[in-house]
């Protein structure tokens, strides 16, 4: 059954008017209900973005929780993993990440963790969805059982320090100029100071967020600005983060960018050559590269695939035994460390094997050359698009011509009112002669707007 107000990563929308302070009350009271389990004094972490209506989310959140007798402790702006890690160590029932990741300020979101640290299944998100229509207010807990509230400090530390223990205890970035741009997000202070006390000379971007400036033209999504800074400094590599620090870029030293798709060929490398993958592979998602797919079978590693969304990879990997994952996006996750795409760990497992091949990292993260491949988007007024059958007939003639060295991915946004087409084989021109040909379909004259 579909869901109304989930996606592929929570709850995302429209700050103030499809995430209203009603529909946050009423997340924290059916959330609150479906977590109570036991007869102990049941608590919930809450962690946020810089967006100027966290305030609002956060507080109709907090109303949500403690009415139904939930304490909330508060975090304040730090990264979505921090919350995962937060929610296991502190012993909470459940996690609250309030945040749209790579979005713009206007939207915003609500990212829910169990008390084990891993986002929830659709099984979990169907029961809260259930209760979201229901009629709560006899299952309010009378006024003495109500819950409290309060802001926790430290928080900020005790991620830092969590992440500088994902490295060995030897291991020192003393010598690294690194740029990190942090998006006037949730990592504005924590990404800066963990890379300061492992020893680099730190350059900081996009840490100064003042409600409006998340993800604006800073991040893992504009890393343009980055690049500038990274040649403007002579800095041996630049970081970017997006809006919540789920995912992870690089610069290199000459200012070219290196996706996910590099970053977790490095990784498994090296972890390969110690020994430390539990399987041999990575799991992707159906968007990484056939590059890397080509080279991890070079090296012995298999690459199973599936579909867009790091929770997607998150569960093939707990159910198949992988400890290593991730999307071409930067989402990477380390379940070794983790529960979820950690930017700030992921970039830190690179910068290790940098300091350790005591190479440039255009070379380190320079593994395979990519196969072209090109994304577009369509945005779309609703319906079934990809059910018409002038899209359908587009879409089969673009297999064909791509054949069996290519390949072709058309998708719903889980996130946007977008169909992402995505092709890629050993033939640029004919790559995006097919994307072309299918954006072109699913316009329908004028139905929908290519971005």
């Amino acid at each position: 059954m579909a869901k109304k107000y989930f996606g592929t990563d929570g709850i995302r929308g429209r700050a103030n008017s499809h995430i209203t302070p009603e529909l946050a009350l009423k997340v924290g009271q059916a959330a609150g209900l479906v977590f109570q389990r036991g007869d102990h004094r049941h608590r919930v972490v809450i962690g946020k973005d810089t967006r100027l209506s966290g305030y609002m989310i956060e507080y109709a959140m907090v109303a949500g929780f403690t009415s139904v007798g939930m304490d909330v402790l508060l975090l304040g702006p730090i990264p979505t993993p921090a919350v995962a890690m937060l929610t296991r160590s502190m012993r909470s029932d459940l996690g609250v990440m309030i945040s749209a990741s790579h979005n713009k300020f206007e939207d915003n979101g609500i990212k829910l963790f169990g008390p084990d640290g891993f986002k929830l299944s659709d099984e979990v998100e169907h029961e809260i969805e259930a209760l979201l229509g229901a009629d709560l207010s006899p299952r309010l807990s009378q006024s003495r059982e109500l819950g409290r509230a309060k802001r926790v400090e430290s928080v900020h530390a005790r991620y830092i320090e969590f992440a500088k223990r994902t490295l060995p205890r030897n291991l020192s970035l003393e010598g690294l100029r690194i740029v990190v741009d942090c998006a006037n997000g949730a990592a504005y202070k924590v990404a800066p100071e963990a890379l300061w006390e492992l020893g680099a000379e730190v350059f900081s971007i996009g840490v100064e967020p003042n409600g409006f400036n998340i993800n604006e033209d800073v991040g893992s999504t504009s890393p343009e600005a980055l690049a500038a800074k990274v040649r403007e400094m002579r800095a041996d590599i630049g970081i970017a983060l997006d809006g919540d620090a789920d995912r992870v870029l690089v610069v290199d030293e000459r200012g070219h960018l290196v996706d996910g798709d590099q970053l977790m060929a490095v990784v498994a490398q090296s972890w390969k050559e110690d020994g430390r993958l539990s399987r041999p592979g990575v799991v992707t998602t159906v968007m990484s590269n056939l590059g890397l797919e080509r080279y991890l079978a070079g090296i012995g590693l298999e690459m199973p695939r599936t579909s867009v969304g790091d929770r997607y990879v998150l569960e093939h990997m707990r159910e198949h035994g992988y400890n290593l994952g991730g999307e071409q996006s930067g989402h990477i996750i380390l379940t070794d460390y983790a529960t979820t795409g950690d930017g700030l760990v992921a970039a830190l497992q690179l910068l290790a094997v940098v300091k350790r091949q005591n190479r440039p990292v255009s070379e380190v993260c320079h593994l395979f050359d990519p196969l072209p491949q090109i994304l577009k988007n369509v945005r779309h007024g609703g319906g079934q698009p990809l059910q018409d059958g002038h899209v359908k007939a587009a879409i089969a003639e673009g297999e064909a011509r791509l054949g069996k060295t290519g390949r072709l991915v058309i998708r719903p946004s889980g996130t946007e009112p977008v169909i992402r087409v995505m092709a890629e084989g050993d033939d640029h021109a004919l790559v995006e002669n097919v994307v072309d040909q299918i954006c072109d379909a699913l316009r329908g004259g004028g139905r929908a707007a290519a971005e």
